[in-house]
């Protein structure tokens, strides 16, 4: 049994939950993939997979392989790269994480481009609302806005968003427009399910002035946020790249802009072994690039 090749086809499977989706994946027969992973159970003492007629889930003892066979197919891939000396083209697999809305409206026309421009460059884009475990979970590069953990990652800064509190011109009509953040508390929030924005607001220079705010609605997206601030239901607390198009097209007005705390930095970051590879470094390259519509 090829090891490196059944953990690839474990991956697979693990990745799409389907034994099916794994083999188009990887370009071989189902029938390969089945016998694949029965040889790896066979050699581990230990199934790996719960199959049923809808799905297939990982058992405990696949769960607990699926981090350590990325991380040495990780491993693998590097090595086979260094040697082979590829570090001019970007080619091969990138696999990029961002925040939904940061990615689809800064990482995706980035992505396109770069798919564009090298042809032999594949790009796996995992767009979600929370820090990936980058080795883990086989990532690349992530993008992070806000402050940053300590950690073992190189970080680059690529630029900087603020926040911007806004409302509907209909709304502002209908019960005034704030003129200090005390006057927030007397009017409906939106807020949304994340870290950033809570009941508790930050004003000033140094982030230090709070204002406790009440939801009139809460809802689990900032897609949503934003298309109710332009409904008029109340204020929003967004980020400055989110409400961009809205505050051009005038659907949104800017409120108390003076008071705004600090802009929150926006990096990319990334393991120490991926630092050379060459997908990484355009990719890195063509953020920086965008910088200023990031720090919009």
């Amino acid at each position: 049994m090829d090891r490196f090749a059944a953990l690839k086809a474990f991956v697979a499977v693990a990745e799409q939950a389907s034994f099916a989706e794994a083999a188009r994946r990887t370009g071989v027969s189902p029938s390969v993939i089945t016998r694949t992973i029965a040889a790896l159970e066979g050699h581990l003492g230990s199934a790996l997979f719960q199959r049923s007629t809808r799905r297939v889930t990982l058992t405990p003892a696949g769960t607990l392989l699926l981090d350590r066979a990325r991380a040495i197919l990780t491993q693998l891939d590097d090595a086979e790269r260094a040697v082979a000396g590829d570090r001019s083209e970007p080619a091969g697999d990138l696999a990029i994480t961002a925040p939904v809305m940061f990615g689809r409206l800064r990482v995706v026309p980035v992505v396109a481009e770069l798919l564009q421009r090298h042809a032999a460059l594949a790009i796996r884009l995992l767009l979600v609302d929370r820090n990936v475990r980058l080795v883990e979970e086989g990532i690349d590069v992530a993008v992070r806005v806000g402050p940053l953990a300590d950690s073992a990652l190189i970080a680059t800064r690529i630029g900087e968003v603020r926040q911007a509190i806004v409302a509907s011109p209909a709304y502002c009509a209908r019960m005034g427009t704030p003129q200090a953040p005390a006057d927030l508390a007397r009017h409906h929030a939106i807020l949304g399910d994340n870290v950033r924005v809570s009941h508790t607001w930050r004003f000033g220079p140094t982030a230090a002035r709070k204002v406790a705010v009440t939801p009139r609605l809460t809802v689990n997206s900032l897609d949503a946020a934003l298309a109710a601030a332009r409904a008029g239901t109340g204020i929003a607390n967004m980020l400055s790249y989110q409400v961009r198009d809205a505050l051009a097209d005038g659907s949104l007005v800017e409120l108390l802009p003076d008071h705004a705390p600090p802009p929150l930095p926006v990096h990319l970051v990334f393991p120490a072994n991926r630092a050379w590879l060459p997908s990484v470094r355009a990719f890195i390259a063509a953020m920086r690039a965008q910088a200023a519509d990031t720090a919009g």
